[in-house]
């Protein structure tokens, strides 16, 4: 593999709207079944890891209602797929950035 590929970052969006085929009970578990299927056939690799915060974002509506769908940030790293929400690293980055923006405005006033 070259250096692009074992570091490789991609950004998806997950339909999981067939997980209302399955029975009430199951639903959430079919759902991480779903993602993690997705990842195998677009990262071309068996190891994947759920990062936890994707994992509440899923279950935090309970076992028999989870999210239609999913945006999610996949990386390679060593040879294991991490899956994590897409959410996430935005609120961080935007954090960042008004935090920056924050230090400009009081510098600028002083």
């Amino acid at each position: 593999m070259s250096k692009s590929e074992e570091n490789a970052t991609h950004v998806y969006t997950i339909n999981l709207g067939k997980a209302w085929l399955t029975p009430q009970y199951r639903r959430t578990d079919r759902v991480i079944n779903m993602i993690k299927e997705f990842a195998k056939r677009h990262m071309k690799n068996e190891n994947i890891k759920i990062d936890q915060e994707l994992n509440r974002e899923i279950w935090k509506n309970g076992k028999t209602n989870p999210p239609r769908k999913v945006r999610v940030r996949m990386s390679l790293d060593d040879n294991v797929v991490l899956i994590s929400s897409y959410q996430e690293n935005l609120k961080e980055n935007e954090i960042k950035k008004e935090e920056e923006e924050n230090k400009d405005n009081i510098k600028e006033k002083n």
